[in-house]
């Protein structure tokens, strides 16, 4: 099982940013996808997360209402779109998979997550 993330970069404040997640080798699916970040300093935080078995999704309320999460079945991708970029977003974000186990009430905990990615760095100046 494998899963990489790519999209980060420089972005000014109030830009947009895409980034996204390819999964592979996950033969007999998935619970869901998260995306977390850290920022130099801090713990790592739920950000997002996509229930694959109902579609729900999930956000900190940090970005709730600039960030959308998307599943790209056939790419086997997951996709976080970033709008209204903030300072604050500055941070290694990363996606997470729930494999074995699931628990919607705790999506923004990393210890249900199994499988991570090595994360990619979203940096927010002007």
């Amino acid at each position: 099982e494998r899963v990489v993330e790519s999209g980060g970069g420089l972005v000014q404040p109030g830009g947009p940013l895409t980034l996204s997640c390819t999964v592979s080798g996950f033969t007999w699916g998935y619970y869901a996808a998260g995306w977390f970040r850290q920022a130099p300093g801090k713990e790592r935080e739920g950000v997002s997360c996509l229930s694959v078995t109902d579609g729900i999704t999930f956000y900190s309320d940090a970005v709730k209402g600039r960030f959308t999460i998307s599943r790209d079945i056939q790419q086997n991708a997951i996709y976080l779109q970033l709008n209204n970029l903030e300072p604050s977003d500055t941070a290694v974000y990363y996606c997470a998979i729930a494999r074995y186990n699931w628990n919607s009430h705790t999506w923004y905990s990393s210890h249900i997550y199994d499988y991570w990615g090595q994360g990619t760095q979203v940096t927010v100046s002007s």
